[in-house]
């Protein structure tokens, strides 16, 4: 089971990707709820293997493409983020602390809080493009204008996957002209 979660997760973040065409340094969020992968309802039945399957699998494509994961924490965290410090610095996103538990904040956050070199916990971020895993909500942290992108894979275990990139706003009404390559 946990082995096609990972492939699922993986197969998400590499689609999701070649269609967001993100830049080096850029904030990739991540929404994920293991209840919902195993089946169950939101923040029923946190489930650390299915976090970590999905996490393990992930994080590498991430690093790989020298961006930033931002981990969003559930509920009980106000849906705090977990991200490393340099990311906090480099955007200038003040810490909070706190540190995330599978049942206080989530099994996927507390699996990047525990792999991070330096995690960090923030409030808010803007981040360019990301994935919901089990209707998570992550809408809140990306930056305007979120896009919906469309993958093949529709789910992750038994959870509901949404996918989004951002762009820059539109401005100028109808007369403007703009640049296709940042769309």
């Amino acid at each position: 089971m946990y082995d096609e979660i990972a492939e699922q997760a993986k197969t998400a973040v590499e689609e999701l990707l070649k269609a967001a065409k993100l830049k080096e340094g850029d904030i990739f969020v991540v929404g994920c709820s293991s209840s919902e992968i195993c089946g169950n309802n939101i923040g029923t039945a946190s489930n650390v293997d299915a976090a970590n399957a999905v996490f393990n699998a992930i994080y590498p494509v991430i690093k790989e493409n020298k961006l930033f994961l931002a981990a969003q924490c559930c509920e009980h965290l106000n849906r705090a983020l977990i991200i490393e410090r340099e990311a906090a610095e480099k955007y200038g996103y003040p810490i909070v602390n706190v540190v995330p538990q599978p049942k206080a904040g989530g099994s996927f956050a507390t699996a990047a809080y525990r792999a991070f070199s330096h995690p960090a916990a923030v409030e808010r971020i803007s981040a360019a493009a990301g994935i919901d895993i089990g209707d998570t909500l992550i809408g809140m942290h990306l930056a305007p204008v979120a896009v919906p992108v469309r993958i093949t894979v529709k789910k992750v275990g038994e959870a509901n996957l949404v996918c989004a990139r951002t762009r820059p706003k539109f401005i100028g009404g109808e007369r403007a002209c703009y640049d296709e390559s940042i769309m």
